[in-house]
C-alpha cells in the first residue's frame, strides 16, 4: 500500500511543478507583451488625448477637452480663405496623388516579378529577394541624399523636372519589399496544376496567367496595395531631401508648421492620419483572411 501510495504521489509532483512553471512563464510573456504595447502605444495615446486639448498651451494632461482643433484642422485642410490654407490642401493632394502613383508602380513592379520568383528554380530568385529587401535596411538618410544627387544631376544635365515624380520614385522604393513579400505571399499559394489544366483547357499562358493566378493572388496583390499607400502617405525622412516649394506632402507641411512652435492644430491632423491607418490596416487583415475586398 505505501508503496502505491509513494508512487501515486511522486506521479502528481511533476504535474504540479509543470503547472507552476507554465503559470511563471504566461505571467513573464504577459508582462512583456504589455510592456511592449505600452512603449507602441503610448505616443499614439498622447497625442490623441492632446488633440481633444481646449487650451492654446499644450500642458499634458490637458486642462479642459474640447473639439476646437479638429475644427481648425478642417479649416487649414479644406478652407480658402488664406495662403497657408492652400499650402496645406496642396501638400495634402500631392500626399494622395503620390500614394496613388506608388501604388500602381509597386504593384506593377511585384505582381511578374513575384511570379517570376516563384516559378523561378535558379540561384537569382534568391539575389532578387535579397536586392528587394535592400531598401528596408539601407539608411533612410543616406537613401534620401543618394536620390537627391540623382535627381538634380538629371534637372543639371538634362533640364528635366520631375515633378510629384521626384518623390514618388524613392516612394517606390520603399515600398516594393512590403509589396513583394505580399505577391510572393500571395504567389506561393497558386499551384502550376492550375496553370497547366487552364492550358489544356486551350488558354494560352499568358491568358493562364492573367484568368488563373492574377485572381488568385488577389488578397496578396490588394493588401500590397495598401501597404503601399499608407508607407508613401506617412514617408518623412526621405521626402525630406526631396521636396520643393512646389513639391511637398502633408508630413513636410505639417514639420513646417511646428518648426517654430508646436501647433495644436497638426496634433488634431496627426490624429486623423493615426485613425485613417488603422482603418486601413485593418482592412488588410480583412483582405488576408478573405472577409474584406477592394473593390
Amino acid at each position: 500500500m505505501s508503496s502505491t501510495t509513494s508512487s501515486s504521489g511522486s506521479s502528481v509532483m511533476p504535474s504540479s511543478t509543470s503547472q507552476a512553471g507554465r503559470g511563471s512563464f504566461g505571467w513573464v510573456m504577459g508582462t512583456l507583451a504589455g510592456l511592449g504595447l505600452l512603449i507602441a502605444a503610448l505616443p499614439v495615446v498622447i497625442i490623441l488625448i492632446m488633440s481633444f486639448s481646449g487650451g492654446t498651451n499644450l500642458d499634458f494632461p490637458p486642462q479642459s477637452l474640447s473639439l476646437r482643433w479638429y475644427g481648425a484642422a478642417f479649416d487649414v485642410l479644406f478652407g480658402d480663405k488664406s495662403e497657408g490654407t492652400m499650402s496645406a490642401f496642396s501638400a495634402m493632394s500631392s500626399s494622395l496623388i503620390v500614394g496613388l502613383v506608388t501604388m500602381l508602380a509597386s504593384v506593377s513592379v511585384c505582381v511578374p516579378l513575384s511570379y517570376a520568383v516563384v516559378r523561378s528554380q535558379g540561384r537569382w530568385r534568391h539575389v532578387a529577394e535579397l536586392l528587394f529587401t535592400l531598401p528596408i535596411v539601407f539608411p533612410l538618410v543616406v537613401l534620401g541624399v543618394a536620390y537627391l544627387l540623382m535627381t538634380e544631376a538629371l534637372n543639371r544635365e538634362t533640364g528635366i523636372d520631375l515633378g510629384l515624380f521626384r518623390l514618388a520614385i524613392p516612394h517606390i522604393t520603399l515600398a516594393l519589399p512590403f509589396v513583394l513579400r505580399n505577391c510572393l505571399s500571395a504567389m506561393n499559394g497558386v499551384g502550376v496544376d492550375l496553370e497547366e489544366a487552364a492550358m489544356s483547357l486551350g488558354a494560352s499562358p499568358l491568358r493562364a496567367i492573367l484568368h488563373v493566378v492574377v485572381p488568385l493572388m488577389k488578397p496578396g496583390i490588394m493588401a500590397g496595395l495598401i501597404f503601399a499607400f499608407i508607407i508613401s502617405f506617412n514617408e518623412f525622412t526621405v521626402t525630406f531631401f526631396m521636396y520643393t516649394i512646389d513639391v511637398r506632402t502633408l508630413p513636410i507641411w505639417m514639420y513646417s508648421r511646428t518648426v517654430s512652435s508646436l501647433d495644436p492644430t497638426t496634433l488634431a491632423i496627426s490624429t486623423l492620419i493615426i485613425a485613417l491607418d488603422v482603418a486601413l490596416i485593418a482592412w488588410v487583415d480583412k483582405i488576408v483572411a478573405g472577409k474584406g475586398s477592394l473593390f
